[in-house]
Protein backbone atom coordinates (compact mmCIF):
# COMPACT_ATOMS: atom_id res chain seq x y z
CA UNK A 1 0.00 0.00 0.00
CA UNK A 2 1.60 3.45 -0.61
CA UNK A 3 1.24 5.50 1.82
CA UNK A 4 0.82 8.72 0.22
CA UNK A 5 -1.69 10.99 1.13
CA UNK A 6 -4.13 10.21 -1.65
CA UNK A 7 -3.36 7.20 -2.41
CA UNK A 8 -4.65 6.28 1.31
CA UNK A 9 -7.83 8.37 0.54
CA UNK A 10 -7.99 6.24 -2.53
CA UNK A 11 -7.78 2.88 -0.32
CA UNK A 12 -10.58 4.04 2.73
CA UNK A 13 -12.80 4.97 -0.08
CA UNK A 14 -12.43 1.08 -1.80
CA UNK A 15 -13.62 -0.04 1.58
CA UNK A 16 -15.98 2.50 1.83
CA UNK A 17 -14.54 4.45 4.80
CA UNK A 18 -14.55 8.58 4.49
CA UNK A 19 -10.65 9.15 4.55
CA UNK A 20 -10.85 12.04 7.19
CA UNK A 21 -7.18 13.69 8.10
CA UNK A 22 -7.43 11.43 10.86
CA UNK A 23 -8.01 8.48 9.63
CA UNK A 24 -5.52 8.93 7.39
CA UNK A 25 -3.42 9.57 9.69
CA UNK A 26 -3.78 6.56 11.84
CA UNK A 27 -3.48 4.69 8.94
CA UNK A 28 -0.43 6.19 7.68
CA UNK A 29 1.61 6.12 10.96
CA UNK A 30 0.65 1.82 11.28
CA UNK A 31 2.24 1.52 7.93
CA UNK A 32 5.21 3.67 8.36
CA UNK A 33 5.92 2.76 11.90
CA UNK A 34 5.04 -1.20 11.78
CA UNK A 35 5.72 -1.55 15.44
CA UNK A 36 2.08 -3.30 16.45
CA UNK A 37 1.48 -0.27 18.75
CA UNK A 38 -1.03 -0.01 21.48
CA UNK A 39 -3.86 2.73 21.31
CA UNK A 40 -1.78 4.88 23.67
CA UNK A 41 1.33 5.01 21.60
CA UNK A 42 -0.42 6.00 18.37
CA UNK A 43 -2.09 9.09 20.71
CA UNK A 44 1.38 9.69 22.17
CA UNK A 45 2.91 9.81 18.52
CA UNK A 46 0.09 11.25 16.47
CA UNK A 47 -1.17 14.29 19.01
CA UNK A 48 1.99 16.44 18.18
CA UNK A 49 1.00 16.38 15.05
CA UNK A 50 -2.76 16.47 15.42
CA UNK A 51 -3.62 18.40 18.56
CA UNK A 52 -6.98 17.74 17.66
CA UNK A 53 -6.72 14.20 18.01
CA UNK A 54 -8.53 12.19 20.55
CA UNK A 55 -8.08 8.40 21.68
CA UNK A 56 -11.81 7.68 20.91
CA UNK A 57 -11.04 8.68 17.23
CA UNK A 58 -8.22 6.10 17.43
CA UNK A 59 -10.69 3.94 18.65
CA UNK A 60 -13.13 4.42 15.97
CA UNK A 61 -10.45 4.57 13.11
CA UNK A 62 -9.41 1.37 14.06
CA UNK A 63 -12.46 -0.62 14.64
CA UNK A 64 -13.52 0.85 11.33
CA UNK A 65 -10.07 -0.34 9.59
CA UNK A 66 -10.19 -3.64 11.36
CA UNK A 67 -13.53 -4.10 9.85
CA UNK A 68 -12.48 -3.38 6.70
CA UNK A 69 -9.34 -5.86 6.86
CA UNK A 70 -6.77 -3.24 6.58
CA UNK A 71 -5.87 -3.88 10.38
CA UNK A 72 -5.94 -6.74 12.57
CA UNK A 73 -5.85 -7.47 16.40
CA UNK A 74 -2.85 -9.03 18.17
CA UNK A 75 -3.72 -9.99 21.42
CA UNK A 76 -0.15 -11.67 22.59
CA UNK A 77 -1.16 -10.40 26.33
CA UNK A 78 -4.56 -10.46 27.56
CA UNK A 79 -4.32 -7.28 28.98
CA UNK A 80 -2.91 -5.31 25.92
CA UNK A 81 -4.44 -4.91 22.40
CA UNK A 82 -1.94 -4.18 19.66
CA UNK A 83 -2.80 -3.54 16.39
CA UNK A 84 -1.20 -4.68 12.62
CA UNK A 85 -1.11 -3.60 9.11
CA UNK A 86 0.34 -6.74 7.91
CA UNK A 87 -2.80 -8.48 6.61
CA UNK A 88 -1.12 -11.91 5.30
CA UNK A 89 -0.14 -14.55 7.47
CA UNK A 90 2.33 -14.63 9.58
CA UNK A 91 3.55 -15.25 13.46
CA UNK A 92 4.69 -13.00 16.51
CA UNK A 93 7.23 -13.36 18.85
CA UNK A 94 6.89 -11.02 21.66
CA UNK A 95 10.17 -10.28 23.66
CA UNK A 96 9.95 -10.65 28.09
CA UNK A 97 11.95 -7.68 27.81
CA UNK A 98 11.74 -5.24 25.89
CA UNK A 99 8.22 -5.37 25.17
CA UNK A 100 8.93 -5.63 20.94
CA UNK A 101 6.56 -7.55 18.50
CA UNK A 102 8.58 -9.42 15.86
CA UNK A 103 6.54 -10.80 13.00
CA UNK A 104 7.81 -14.20 11.33
CA UNK A 105 6.96 -16.21 8.52
CA UNK A 106 4.98 -19.13 8.96
CA UNK A 107 2.84 -21.68 7.08
CA UNK A 108 -0.50 -21.30 8.90
CA UNK A 109 -2.66 -22.67 6.05
CA UNK A 110 -0.86 -26.31 6.84
CA UNK A 111 -0.18 -25.90 10.97
CA UNK A 112 -1.92 -28.78 12.16
CA UNK A 113 -4.51 -28.78 9.66
CA UNK A 114 -4.64 -32.35 9.47
CA UNK A 115 -5.71 -32.45 13.23
CA UNK A 116 -8.24 -29.61 12.87
CA UNK A 117 -10.19 -30.67 9.64
CA UNK A 118 -13.30 -30.85 10.97
CA UNK A 119 -13.15 -28.22 12.79
CA UNK A 120 -14.33 -24.26 11.51
CA UNK A 121 -11.35 -22.47 11.89
CA UNK A 122 -12.33 -18.48 12.09
CA UNK A 123 -8.82 -16.82 13.31
CA UNK A 124 -5.30 -18.46 12.63
CA UNK A 125 -2.42 -16.29 14.87
CA UNK A 126 0.80 -18.50 16.26
CA UNK A 127 2.55 -16.23 18.83
CA UNK A 128 5.70 -16.85 21.05
CA UNK A 129 7.42 -15.24 23.94
CA UNK A 130 10.50 -15.25 24.64
CA UNK A 131 13.80 -12.82 24.79
CA UNK A 132 14.58 -11.56 21.45
CA UNK A 133 18.53 -11.53 20.40
CA UNK A 134 19.04 -7.82 21.47
CA UNK A 135 18.28 -8.14 25.20
CA UNK A 136 19.88 -11.43 25.08
CA UNK A 137 23.50 -9.84 24.14
CA UNK A 138 22.97 -7.69 27.11
CA UNK A 139 21.67 -10.17 29.65
CA UNK A 140 25.10 -12.06 29.39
Amino acid sequence: MKTSFENLSVELLKKEIRPSYQRIKVLEYLIAKRCHPTVDQIFNDLVKEVPTLSKATIYNTLNLLIKAKLVRVVTIEDNETRYDITMSNHGHFKCELCGTIFDFKVNIDNFMADKLSEFKINERDVYFKGICPSCLKYKK
